[in-house]
């Protein structure tokens, strides 16, 4: 994978077509302009994140319910690959089950975020996290 610093790249883990549609909207009433690649399987993403054609994503949005490979694994195969593993990955899951919480931080996820119930509360979740991600953060360079 390669990293284009011009415009940033997230990966968006989800099989639900209202909330990629509802991601991609947040996304573009905010004011960093990004790259959004779409994953709608566990087993989709983990290709994606393999090919060496594929942009790499300066984070992944990993929903925990997929299909053929559930988010916990997806993200158990990202950290436990040296290739991957210092990869962000923002869990974005409707769960908020104390279990899924913490299986996902055990797993090292970067963060455990709630998806929001209103678009206005979604729009400001991705505000704070395109701020936190893009402007503070500094990335490790793709391997």
């Amino acid at each position: 994978m390669v990293r284009d610093n011009t415009i940033p790249d997230v990966l968006l883990v989800e099989d639900n077509p209202g909330d990629v549609r509802l991601t991609r909207e947040a996304f573009r009433k905010t004011e960093f302009d990004v790259r959004m690649h779409i994953a709608t399987d566990g087993i989709k993403a983990i290709d994606f994140l393999r090919d060496d054609g594929s942009p790499c994503p300066d984070f992944v949005l990993l929903d925990l319910n997929l299909p053929r490979k559930d988010g916990l694994d997806v993200l158990e195969e990202i950290k436990g690959d040296p290739e991957m593993e210092q990869l962000p990955v923002l869990v974005l899951s409707s769960s908020t089950a104390r279990e899924d919480i913490i299986s996902s931080y055990e797993k090292h996820a970067n963060a455990y975020l709630s998806k929001p119930d209103s678009h206005e509360s979604f729009v400001e979740l991705v505000q704070a996290v395109e701020s936190f991600w893009f402007d503070r953060v500094r990335l490790p360079p793709c391997s």
